[in-house]
């Protein structure tokens, strides 16, 4: 499924006006039926008593509809108008007409203690105000109104987005609805499916309002859900070397949990052969952790890490295998370092770049751009910011535009590790994942993640969708991990030894649906 910005949307809107002739009223109509429909479905309607707060722009419009196929089916909507009706325009004004003229409770909303009434009486409230536009904080009215609809402990339906949520970012805009479902409209928007503002949705439901697929599927469109990629059939004569000869170029004196972790995932995920190239002090230790490994000791620094002295040797090795990962428990000395940037420049196959690794090219990007086998880079925020020169800060407000222009300007698969991880690759496409949860964020997990991508290259898939698939099962894994003894608690160890359940379950999986613990949203209408 797509993910498309505000502004798309908005096109998408003016293209089926003037382009399909579909009326703009039939196009609200659509939004307020798909509402209404899962309102019946989840709760019922008649008889129930529904508070509709409408802005004045088409997000309210679209709330005074439900309010009018509420009335139709037997509830008692009542309606607070928070901005001044005469500003509504078409659609929406046609639709404040219709109401006006039928038995239906609709006021200003001058009086926020009023509204309060009415809200501890309702059985619903509908969250109509501001829509996906937002672009700065909520104040005055409508932030009281948000206060007021999330200390009320009603259960709130939120239309196309919850109030006070940046539809392009999933930045809270200084206050936002608390939504027990949300049913956006065309496609989801970036700030349905990017934290902060996803948490803000409750249940996200998608209704395509009429847009037909040559819409709602255009390859402009440069965001998507990570959806399904089917598993590589594995041979039943296959030979280790066969589903992936991965170099993990690994460990330093007193890290020796990341090297182990990334190794075993790999194997773990279904890759066959894993060769560690790690400081010959740790191998013993190492080997305890992960004995199915090929171990290649290697000479070391005074501190305990790889030593350059090995270079020559590694590319050699390099040369001979699928891919190399770089970087996990690598260390920060400054010898060490430095080979990382040389082995990152002469290794002539896919290199995927993790931990300390990223810290070593960040010092020197230039040298990703001159690469001509395919890199993939797996930073956490710090990290990002280190490669691009943004703070953590301006990262986390636009993760995608940021993403974006990193993985075009590095020439990089790169995934931006966090609560709904995000691929972003060389040409512009970003794919949001929905599988994990929040104990996740564990030491260890993200050297689990490395393994998984790297197996899912070893299996054959090309290797975006290699990328796409490990990202995918390694959350999975960390929801079955977590459904199995809670968030609270696992660790990467837990989230390594539940991957290939996680493969099991997606091979039972039907191609037509996601894994059950994918959440993708629902379509509805």
């Amino acid at each position: 499924m797509k993910v498309a910005g505000v502004e798309e949307i908005r096109a998408m809107d003016r293209w089926a006006i003037e382009k399909l002739a579909i009326p703009e009223e039939i196009l609200m109509e659509n939004a307020g039926l798909a509402a209404v429909a899962l309102l019946d479905r989840e709760f019922g309607i008649a008889g129930k008593r529904f508070v509709v707060l409408c802005g004045s722009g088409n997000n309210g419009g679209d709330g005074l509809v439900v309010a009018r196929k509420i009335h139709s089916l037997g509830g008692v909507p009542k309606v607070f108008l928070l901005g001044d009706p005469a500003r509504f325009r078409g659609a929406s004004a046609t639709n404040f007409g219709i109401l006006k003229r039928l038995p239906v409770d609709m006021r200003a909303a001058d009086d926020l203690e009023e509204i309060r009434r009415y809200i501890v009486h309702a059985d619903i409230v509908v969250d109509a105000l501001l829509g996906t536009g937002l672009d700065r904080d909520v104040s005055g009215l409508y932030r009281d109104a948000i206060d007021l609809i999330n200390d009320s402990g009603r259960r709130v339906l939120s239309l196309d987005i919850p109030s006070g949520v940046n539809g392009d970012t999933g930045e809270i805009m200084g206050v936002a609805v608390r939504a027990c479902w949300t049913v956006t409209f065309g496609l989801p928007k970036p700030g349905n499916v990017l934290y902060p503002g996803f948490g803000c949705c409750g249940e996200l439901f998608v209704s395509g309002i009429s847009f037909p697929p040559e819409l709602t599927g255009r390859e402009d469109l440069m965001i998507a859900l990570n959806g399904f990629v089917p598993l590589p059939s594995r041979d039943p004569e296959a030979h280790k070397g066969a589903v992936g000869d991965v170099l993990f170029i690994a460990g330093a004196a007193g890290y020796l949990g990341a090297p182990q972790f990334a190794a075993l995932s790999f194997l773990k995920a279904g890759g066959g052969y894993a060769r560690l190239a790690a400081p010959a002090s740790i191998v013993p230790f190492l080997a305890q952790g992960v004995a199915e490994a090929v171990f290649i000791p290697q000479r070391e620094t005074t501190s305990g890490s790889l030593s350059r002295r090995n270079k020559a040797e590694i590319l050699a090795l390099a040369d001979t295998v699928d891919m190399v990962v770089l970087g996990p428990g690598l260390s920060l000395a400054a010898e060490t370092q430095t080979m990382a940037r040389e082995l990152v420049k002469g290794i002539g196959k896919p290199v995927l770049i993790d931990g300390d690794g990223l810290t070593a090219v960040a010092a020197d990007p230039g040298i990703l751009r001159k690469r001509k086998a395919p890199t993939v880079l797996t930073p956490h925020p710090g990290e990002m910011a280190r490669l691009t020169g943004k703070t953590t800060g301006e990262i986390r407000r636009n993760r995608i535009a940021v993403l974006q222009a990193a993985a075009r300007d590095l020439k990089s698969t790169i995934v931006l590790k966090g609560a709904h991880s995000l691929i972003g690759c060389p040409d512009g496409r970003v794919f949001v994942n929905l599988s994990g949860n929040a104990g996740m964020a564990t030491a260890g997990s993200g050297d689990v993640l490395t393994g998984a991508i790297a197996a899912m290259f070893g299996m054959g898939l090309p290797l975006e969708q290699a990328v796409r698939k490990g990202v995918f099962l390694h959350g999975l894994a960390g929801d079955l991990a977590a459904d199995a003894k809670g968030e609270d608690g696992i660790t990467a160890r837990d989230i390594l030894e539940f991957l290939p359940a996680a493969l099991k379950q997606d091979r039972e999986t039907p191609p037509a649906r996601e894994p059950a613990h994918c959440r993708l949203p629902a379509v509805i209408g």
